[in-house]
């Protein structure tokens, strides 16, 4: 038998796409041999677009993270003012036909702030997740498959990173490393891989022993190959779902970082420098502070939603 063969037969019957196996009833309707053993009959699987479609968690998120989306790339069409622009002479107007939203303490559009304040944050959680979550990923799924001494010295350095407050490490390297962009994507990327790892690395060492991979492995599979289709394809869905939930917490770092003046400078709009710039003037423009924090709330609402409904429609599947 080819090592192709041998790789087809060792997959798990979930990894099969297209065919569900279902149980006959017995009613003799699906055949039966000489022997009066019943045959499996398949039926098409159910479109994973379809199952999505029907998980009302995924829908919300996917129409809220889309709407905030849409309304950051879209934002130099959307806006109608410049948002670094000052007018002194207009400044903290309230909501006009001029300035929907009104104008902040230096006569800028809070409207026009907020759209291009959200291609800010998006596009930084954007860029801080990748180098997280592949480093995570790729630790993770060496560490459960080779296990050993490569192993111990993983777990050992995602215990001990876990072992201090997230936002206090974040806080401390962006401090070291400088405030801005720079210092944000540093300091992610050096605390922000140990959660993939832990949960890739659990997910791993359970699948090692199970019955396909030994099969794989028995037929002649290199160790590569028996990582990327057998065990990657399996793991991966919790990652992705877990990146989901992981760009709401660097959004919020994001924002604490620059209410804290060591996130992203002036005049870059920025949600949590906005929040920042606003909360001298809450008891009489309470909504220069209130409505980029309610778009935060929002983000973070949609992001959670469309993780969760990702991870009940491969549940279901």
């Amino acid at each position: 038998m080819s090592a192709d063969l041998v790789a087809a037969a060792a997959e798990p019957p979930a990894d099969r796409p297209g065919v569900v196996p279902v149980e006959p009833s017995g009613t003799g309707e699906t055949g039966t041999g000489e022997t009066g053993g019943h045959e499996r009959v398949a039926r098409p699987a159910e479109p994973t677009w379809r199952r999505a479609l029907r998980t009302p968690a995924f829908v919300a998120g996917a129409v809220i993270t889309a709407s905030i989306v849409l309304a950051a790339v879209l934002a130099p069409l959307l806006a109608t003012h410049d948002p670094a622009a000052q007018d002194l002479l207009n400044g903290l107007q309230g909501p006009s036909s001029a300035h929907w939203l009104g104008t902040d303490q230096l006569g800028r559009d809070l409207y026009s702030r907020l759209l291009y304040g959200a291609r800010t944050d998006l596009r930084i959680a954007g860029l801080a997740v990748i180098v997280p979550f592949v480093t995570g990923v790729l630790l993770g799924t060496v560490a459960g498959y080779v296990g050993g001494r490569f192993d111990w010295v993983v777990a050992r350095v995602v215990d001990t990173v876990v072992a201090f407050p997230f936002y206090v490490i974040v806080v401390a390297v962006v401090f070291a490393v400088g405030a801005g962009e720079r210092g944000i994507y540093v300091a992610l990327a050096l605390v922000g891989w140990v959660t993939y790892a832990r949960v890739l690395r659990n997910t791993t060492a359970v699948y090692r022993s199970s019955p396909w991979v030994v099969a794989a492995r028995g037929g002649g599979l290199s160790h590569g190959r028996v990582v990327v289709r057998h065990i990657l394809p399996n793991t991966l869905t919790q990652a992705v779902v877990l990146l989901m939930n992981d760009v709401v917490f660097v959004i919020v770092a994001v924002v604490t970082l620059s209410y804290l003046g060591l996130g992203v400078q002036p005049p870059t709009p920025d949600w949590g420098t906005m929040i920042t710039d606003g909360k001298a003037f809450m008891a009489t423009q309470w909504w220069l502070s209130v409505a980029p924090g309610a778009l935060v709330v929002y983000t973070g609402i949609g992001l959670s939603l469309l993780g969760d409904g990702i991870a009940d429609v491969w549940r279901a599947e």
